[in-house]
């Protein structure tokens, strides 16, 4: 590859001429090299500066002009450059080295080979110069090139000194080879088996974060698949690996939950982009160990398993310094629902439980929808097709339904506010109790959903109440 051609652009030119002009070396590293040759897109570049990197970045911006916004970090000795949509971050080439209690390293000025010796990953470790002299010239030590080309995940030097000084490097080692769909080198995943009792000095949000990437990528299966042979998902995510196992009893045994679970998030994978969704599909059987038990008519037996993943939910998510707003309640809710809309497709299809299930799911029903499709993993094909062709007759009871009675996110058409001044009551529980015997009577398509029809039927049960109107 002629690689002077891919630095043609404005940016390059002026990264090349601003480092002339102080006499130092530049070089274009990491992600963006990679990216390169593996022809993906990447709109930030990482610049190593045999100097200064924060002095490059100042004077780059300076010959950017007008739209260049330069930040600083003294504390890292890093810059970063934005202009328009790209961002150039600079650092001064160093090495680094580490004590065990820590992944943050004692820094020290160092050369371009120091540099890329501390890199993570051969394929990350090559360097491309910016210097008109040597301009477009590639310096691949680890011969990363060659990993790239045979899909291989490999550290630069040892990676048992790799993963102890920055364990955080086992994460992204399997979080690469999940996005790229690449292999780890024998002695380097071994080496990863060998360290991972040093992933606990790591923060749970950078693991959170590594584990949002695996989950993001095109077949996240293979991450999870590797968190458990390596043994580091006993230690991030023992719940997950409780799925692990298939007890049999009087010749009867029951689903393989983990692998199931990932193939679940494999379909979500291959219809949406949608992270939360994703981890619902993760945690929608997280409940079942907790609730298998034997049978003896029926078999194995997971019940409410759906209402115990839910509320396991917002322990999981705290624990692992995941967000614990609308985004954790709206994957509580999925998991909480997931098994309705199987429900309703094993029975005849009817216009209330359609209904009530529109209600609680409310603008999340087409989520709720796709996740439940993906949930049909049974190797019966006749058997998928019926709960597919099913769960089709769902969806369009649900556009019908919806078009009709406007339940998605309904609120009672009666408020409790009018109940109180037709009844001249105080806040109390028949007006709770009012409430409910409306929004069941639209639910179960007794009335209309409108006001006329619903003060009416409230007028009625009043009665049987004994309240009387003070209109």
């Amino acid at each position: 590859m002629n690689l002077q051609q891919h630095f043609t652009g404005r940016i390059f030119q002026q990264i090349s001429e601003t480092a002339d002009a102080l006499g130092v070396e530049c070089y274009v590293v990491g992600g963006y090299v990679r990216d390169l040759f593996l022809r993906r897109d990447s709109t930030d570049i990482d610049v190593v500066v045999i100097g200064s990197g924060i002095a490059m970045a100042e004077a780059f911006g300076r010959t950017l002009g007008k739209g260049a916004h330069v930040s600083v970090f003294r504390n890292f000795g890093t810059a970063q450059v934005k202009f328009h949509d790209m961002g150039v971050e600079f650092v001064g080439a160093r090495r680094e080295s580490y004590q065990h209690d820590s992944r943050k390293p004692i820094v020290e000025d160092g050369t371009l080979e120091d540099d890329q010796n501390r890199r993570d990953f051969t394929i990350n470790a090559m360097a491309v110069c910016m210097n008109r002299a040597r301009f477009g010239e590639l310096i691949d030590p680890f011969d990363g090139l060659s990993d790239l080309d045979d899909k291989i995940i490999r550290t630069p030097l040892d990676p048992d000194i790799t993963f102890s000084d920055d364990p955080l490097r086992m994460m992204r080692c399997i979080r690469f080879a999940t996005q790229l769909n690449f292999y780890i080198d024998d002695d380097t995943f071994e080496s990863l088996s060998r360290n991972i009792e040093r992933i606990n000095i790591i923060s749970k949000e950078r693991i959170a974060e590594e584990l949002n990437k695996i989950l993001l990528s095109p077949i996240p299966s293979k991450g999870f698949i590797d968190l458990d042979r390596s043994g580091l998902l006993q230690l991030i995510f023992p719940e997950m690996v409780a799925l692990q196992g298939s007890d049999n009893s009087h010749g009867r045994s029951h689903k393989e939950n983990f692998y199931h679970t990932l193939e679940v998030v494999d379909n979500i994978a291959l219809h949406t982009d949608n992270l939360w969704l994703r981890w619902a599909a993760l945690l929608h059987d997280i409940g079942k160990p907790r609730t298998k038990r034997w049978d003896q008519r029926l078999g194995w037996t997971f019940h409410n398993h759906n209402f115990i993943g839910a509320r396991m939910i917002p322990d999981i998510f705290r624990k692992m310094k995941l967000p614990m707003n609308e985004k954790m309640k709206y994957v509580q809710k999925l998991v909480d629902l997931h098994m309705r809309p199987i429900v309703i497709a094993e029975d005849e299809v009817t216009d209330s439980a359609v209904r009530r299930l529109l209600f609680e799911a409310g603008d999340d029903i087409d989520d709720l929808m796709t996740l439940c499709e993906a949930d049909i993993t049974s190797k019966n094909e006749t058997k998928k097709q019926r709960f597919l062709d099913n769960f089709k007759l769902v969806r369009q009871k649900l556009i019908d339904l919806e078009e009709r009675d406007r339940i998605r996110n309904f609120q009672p058409p009666v408020t409790g506010d009018e109940i109180m001044r037709v009844f001249n009551l105080p806040p109390c529980a028949e007006i709770g109790i009012l409430k409910a015997y409306i929004k069941d009577a639209i639910l179960e398509g007794t009335i209309p959903n409108d006001h006329d029809a619903a003060f009416a039927l409230m007028m009625q049960k009043a009665t049987e109440l004994g309240l009387t109107s003070q209109s």
